[in-house]
C-alpha cells in the first residue's frame, strides 16, 4: 500500500522530470549540432568519441551517441539504482533523436571560436538541467562512479583523465586547432554544468564566533531576515566556552552579513562557505520591516 501511495504522490514529480531532462537533451542537440559538430570541435566523453567516429564513418551523430551509451547505461542500472538508469535512457534518446533532426540544418556560425564559445555555453546548461533532474547524458561519468570504487581517483579525476584522452585524440582526427578550440568549448561547459546544477542563487554557510553573539544574531534576524542557530563550541586553547552562530544565505547576502558583524564586532571569527542544496527547515526568507 504504502510503495502504490508513493508511486501516486511521484508522478506530478516524474512529468517535471521528465519535461526537464527534454529541454536539457534538447539544448545539448542544439550545441552539438549548430554549433560543434559543423565546426569539428569535440566534447568530452562518449559525446567526443561519437563525434569522432561519426566524422570517420560518414554515419549520422545520434547512432552513436545511443549506442555507445547503452552498455554504461546498463552498468549504471546496476550500480546507480532503476531511476536514474531510466532518466539517462531517456535523456540520451532524446538526444540522439534530437541530432539526427537537427543534422540537415545549417551552423549558425562558421567562426570556430564563437562556435566553442556559444556551443560550450548551450551544452553545459543542457547538461547541468539533465543532470539537475536526475539524468545523465554521458557514460563517462558512470565509468567514473563504478570505478571509484576500485581505484585511487575520485570521480571528477577520473571524467577529467579520461576526457584529456578524447581532447588529445581529437587533435589526430580533425587537427591540432579544432582539439584546442574543443578544450575551450569542453572548459566552458564544464564550468555551465556547475552554474546549472547549483543554481545562480548559490546559497552560503555562515559561522560566527563571537562574545557579542547574542546581539549579532538579533541583528540578523531583524536586519536580513534570515533565521539563526546557536551552537556551542569549546575554544582550543583558552578551554573557554563559545558561542558559535550558523545560518545560511544567499551569495547576495554576503556582503549586507558581514556588515552586520564587523559593526558590531570588529573581532568576530567569521567564516563563508558554498553549499550546494538546501531542504527543509526555515531558510524560507522573512520580509524584513
Amino acid at each position: 500500500m504504502g510503495s502504490k501511495q508513493h508511486h501516486k504522490l511521484s508522478k506530478l514529480e516524474m512529468l517535471r522530470r521528465a519535461l526537464f531532462i527534454t529541454l536539457g537533451a534538447g539544448l545539448v542537440s542544439v550545441g552539438l549540432e549548430i554549433f560543434l559538430v559543423p565546426n569539428r570541435i569535440v566534447d568530452g566523453g562518449i559525446v567526443g568519441i561519437s563525434i569522432m567516429v561519426s566524422h570517420l564513418s560518414a554515419l549520422p551523430l545520434g547512432i552513436f551517441l545511443f549506442l555507445f551509451n547503452l552498455p554504461f547505461l546498463f552498468l549504471g542500472y546496476k550500480q546507480i539504482g532503476k531511476t536514474f538508469a531510466v532518466s539517462t535512457l531517456y535523456g540520451v534518446t532524446v538526444m540522439s533523436i534530437g541530432t539526427l533532426l537537427l543534422h540537415p540544418v545549417p551552423p549558425l556560425t562558421v567562426e570556430p571560436f564563437l562556435a566553442a564559445i556559444f556551443g560550450g555555453v548551450i551544452l553545459g546548461i543542457g547538461v547541468g538541467i539533465v543532470i539537475r533532474f536526475g539524468g545523465s547524458l554521458d557514460g563517462t561519468e558512470i565509468i567514473a562512479i563504478v570505478f571509484n570504487k576500485r581505484l585511487p581517483l575520485s570521480v571528477g579525476e577520473t571524467v577529467m583523465f579520461f576526457n584529456l584522452f578524447i581532447l588529445g585524440s581529437a587533435g589526430f582526427v580533425f587537427g591540432w586547432d579544432r582539439a584546442m578550440y574543443s578544450l575551450i568549448a569542453y572548459y566552458i561547459a564544464y564550468k555551465l554544468i556547475d552554474i546549472t546544477i547549483e543554481g545562480f542563487d548559490e546559497s552560503k554557510a555562515v559561522w560566527i564566533i563571537s562574545d557579542e553573539a547574542k546581539e549579532i544574531g538579533a541583528a540578523i534576524m531583524s536586519r536580513l531576515g534570515r533565521g539563526v542557530t546557536y551552537l556551542h563550541g569549546e575554544g582550543g586553547f583558552t578551554g573557554g566556552s563559545k558561542r558559535v552562530i550558523f545560518c545560511v544565505i544567499t551569495r547576495l547576502e554576503e556582503a549586507k552579513m558581514k556588515s552586520i558583524v564587523h559593526e558590531l564586532d570588529p573581532l568576530a571569527f567569521l567564516a563563508v562557505g558554498n553549499i550546494h542544496d538546501v531542504k527543509g527547515g526555515r531558510f524560507k526568507k522573512r520580509d524584513i520591516h
